[in-house]
């Protein structure tokens, strides 16, 4: 039976590529695989792979991966080709679309919502503590 898993952290894909809270990146990033950013952003991405801004991590432009979890601050458009998975400290300014959302009770998105499996957005209540969250970044 395949199953498939609620939160897109559950799901392991490979090596993951860490960017630090200090950390400032100007330009475009292209690449594959898991992606997580905890720094400031100034430019667009598009990943083949899952995506996540942690919560204090800056986004100014647009973010495309497969799957995006979004807990920061975006300035710009959220694409994923699948899910989409929006934390309650997340604020997004602009519009956010997927296969799939779930959008957390906290999270302030101003802008279109547009799910492209024609089905509604879904609400969550975070079960994920902080020191959790911390915790499954450490394990990768």
């Amino acid at each position: 039976m395949n199953r498939r898993k609620r939160r897109i952290l559950d799901s392991k894909h490979g090596a993951t590529t860490f960017i630090a809270a200090a950390t400032e990146i100007v330009g475009t990033i292209k690449g594959e695989g898991e992606y997580i950013f905890c720094g400031t952003v100034e430019g667009d991405c598009s990943i083949d792979g899952p995506v996540t801004l942690a919560a204090g991590g800056i986004w100014h432009g647009t973010m495309r991966g497969e799957d995006l979890i979004i807990a920061g601050e975006v300035e710009g458009d959220v694409i994923a080709a699948q899910r989409v998975e929006v934390s309650g400290t997340a604020k997004i300014t602009g519009s956010l679309s997927g296969n799939s959302i779930a959008v957390a009770e906290g999270a302030i998105i101003e802008g279109e919502i547009k799910v492209t499996s024609g089905e509604s957005p879904v609400l969550f209540e975070e079960k994920r503590t902080e020191l959790q969250a911390k915790q499954d970044a450490d394990e990768v």
